[in-house]
């Protein structure tokens, strides 16, 4: 008998290429969304699809019936100006709404919960940041994937709800939105595509770890039978500049756009980028997309969707 798989966020940016990759391997899926922020285009027709909200008070009698044997939680409000402008709200999702799914979670014997985390928002203001740093976030984001990282780790030890932590990078890559709750490689594509003025935020000084797609749907596959209860960054460990990025998109796409400078939003960090050995030694994972690929892969799937 196949393993059953649950992916949350599965109609999103990351959870649907998960899902991609988890039907190729011929796990047996429940995509549960709400759809608020993702999309239904991005929905795998051989996975079974629910619509419903992690909040939801019936969340349990899901898992009881559906018995996974694998749950990836993806399904979060990820957008860190909202978390500053209406942090109730970004609380009730990324907390409750995960302590929602382990209650549920831990009356059903699954074998993990793998969770996303962030390596951006948890650090807070850093430059290498390797997992033995301690967390100081500067938003309600940061504060709440932090938070549930606490809850994961005491519902382990008290509940035997095996768990692995991935702090990702930002990641990009094709399908992720342009718009809401967007990173910047898919608003500088969309920007440069359709000719408007990009904006350059931080004076593109801004130091980012950028971590392709398909690399995190990796740390995720292999975080199935490896780093149980363990917590990884997942990243290439390499500093990257606004200004780098755009550089590198505008030459991919053969404007000579100009872009404006402006200063850095309430939130937003400096620079961080991953120390991410502990990933490499102990999941056997490592980034294989080179980064001026990525980008030009997502430019063209850009091109290819542009409206």
């Amino acid at each position: 008998m196949k393993d059953k798989v649950i992916v949350t966020g599965g109609a999103g940016f990351i959870g649907s290429h998960l899902v991609d990759r988890l039907v190729s391997m011929d796990y047996d899926i429940l995509v549960i969304d709400n759809l608020l922020s993702g999309s239904e285009d991005n929905l795998n027709r051989s996975a079974e699809f629910l619509k419903k909200d992690i909040r939801d008070d019936d969340l349990d009698s899901v898992l009881e019936k559906y018995s996974p044997s694998f749950i990836f939680h993806l399904a979060a409000q990820i957008d860190v100006r909202k978390s500053l402008a209406d942090p109730i709200w970004d609380e009730g999702i990324n907390i409750r709404g995960t302590l929602n799914l382990l209650e549920a979670a831990a009356k059903v014997k699954i074998k993990k919960i793998i969770f996303s985390s962030t390596g951006g928002a948890i650090y807070g203001e850093t430059k290498y940041a390797d997992e033995n740093l301690l967390p100081k976030p500067l938003s309600p984001y940061g504060v709440a994937k932090l938070t549930c990282e606490h809850y994961l780790r005491v519902y382990s030890k008290w509940k035997n709800l095996p768990f692995t932590s991935l702090r990702y990078g930002n990641v990009y890559g094709p399908r992720q939105d342009p718009y809401g709750e967007a990173g910047v490689v898919a608003i500088f594509c969309n920007q440069l595509i359709k000719g408007k003025k990009s904006i350059l935020y931080g004076h593109g000084t801004m130091v980012r770890d950028y971590i392709y797609v398909s690399d995190v749907v990796e740390a995720n596959i292999l975080s199935m039978d490896r780093g149980d209860g363990s917590i990884y960054n997942i990243g290439t460990g390499k500093p990257t500049t606004v200004n780098e990025l755009f550089s590198v998109l505008k030459n991919i796409s053969g404007k000579d756009s100009e872009a404006e400078m402006a200063e850095s939003r309430e939130g937003e960090i400096s620079q961080v980028y991953l120390n991410c050995e502990k990933a490499k030694s102990q999941l056997n994972w490592k980034p294989k997309v080179i980064f001026d690929e990525g980008l030009k892969t997502t430019f063209n799937w850009f091109i290819s969707h542009s409206k």
